[in-house]
């Protein structure tokens, strides 16, 4: 890795290469791997806190019922997968590559391709689920696509309301001068959307250039916040006292009070980009990074401890499983444990 933020950039926003042609062949299904685990992996989601499920490169899914010994689900695609939600203990949805979407009935062990579009070359980078109907996927330069039958169409939806007012007006006079260079100006002027967060009845979106915005509709309209930086934001926590938590480049993270209408930046002591925050069920806060970096808070996120790892490889997402912080990276699983 040049650095980890490029290896790690490079990974989400360059099109997987594929050996084929989408629209003449089928992709090549993934190659069981005894080092699977050990792979770089780029998300990792709890089920129904019975067991784990993590994805990452080459369309390796894994699963764990202990986050110690894991299992290689069979899986129709070697595109690199970016992230992973589950409904229940049996309806999943993984989304990567390619513009690659995977569902799962079976709890993970097997998958099936929704939709796979090589030839747009945007990555999908989130998805999120309402109930076994409605869901949501976002991805590269504003690439939103939703479905209201399970996953089994899937509509492009074009979110006018993240533009610039000149850039409106642009778009409204190429509409009406040339369609078809209106088409191909929408597919790339949109920030790359990263992450989406539901908390409850509402939705989270967090993207380049600052972007930071709720939606109550599960995402038909959104509501900017107010800037709170230029940079990239990667995820959003909330907190036991119901505070907000957004991290992102270089080190940033800002909390939110009175559910986000006010924003202060919080001192981390790290230029690390900072991919995941993980708000565990007991007084602790976890913010995982590159290079190593991770970030621990005991007192509702107003401060945090650097506890960075020795080997410096990148933690990329986690999650706390049997008072343990089970963390997908650079190289694979990681199981760090802590004292009481």
């Amino acid at each position: 890795m040049r650095s980890i933020f490029f290896v790690i950039t490079s990974l989400l926003l360059q099109p997987f290469a594929q050996a084929n042609d989408a629209e003449h062949h089928a992709p090549n299904p993934s190659i069981k791997a005894k080092l699977a685990s050990k792979s770089l992996l780029l998300d990792i989601e709890q089920i129904n806190n019975t067991s784990l499920i993590a994805v990452g490169e080459y369309g390796h899914i894994i699963n764990s019922s202990d986050g110690k010994n894991w299992q290689q689900a069979n899986v129709p695609v070697q595109s690199t997968l970016t992230s992973v939600f589950f409904l229940d203990e049996s309806l999943g949805w993984a989304v990567g590559h390619d513009a690659t979407i995977l569902h799962t009935q079976d709890g993970g062990k097997n998958w099936q391709i929704q939709y796979y579009q090589p030839d747009m070359e945007k990555p999908l980078f989130d998805v999120v689920f309402k109930n076994a109907q409605e869901g949501v996927v976002v991805g590269a330069y504003g690439l939103m696509l939703r479905t209201l039958d399970g996953g089994v169409t899937w509509q492009s939806e074009f979110h006018q309301e993240f533009l610039l007012a000149d850039d409106i007006d642009y778009l409204n006079e190429l509409k009406a001068d040339d369609e078809e260079a209106y088409l191909d100006e929408i597919a790339f002027i949109l920030p790359h959307f990263n992450r989406l967060v539901a908390d409850g009845r509402t939705m989270f979106l967090l993207g380049e250039t600052g972007l930071l915005a709720k939606s109550n509709d599960f995402g038909k309209t959104w509501q900017q916040y107010n800037e709170i930086y230029q940079g990239s934001f990667f995820d959003l926590g909330r907190t036991k006292t119901g505070n907000l938590l957004v991290a992102g480049l270089r080190g940033h993270i800002f909390r939110g009070t009175n559910n986000g209408t006010q924003w202060s930046e919080v001192n981390t002591n790290t230029t690390a980009l900072l991919n995941d925050v993980v708000v565990t069920d007991e007084n602790r806060i976890f913010v995982l990074g590159n290079s190593g970096m991770l970030l621990e808070s005991v007192d509702d996120g107003k401060s945090y401890q650097v506890l960075a790892q020795k080997d410096g490889k990148s933690l990329v997402a986690g999650v706390w499983f049997k008072k343990q912080l089970v963390v997908a990276s650079e190289v694979g699983i990681k199981v760090i444990s802590f004292t009481e």
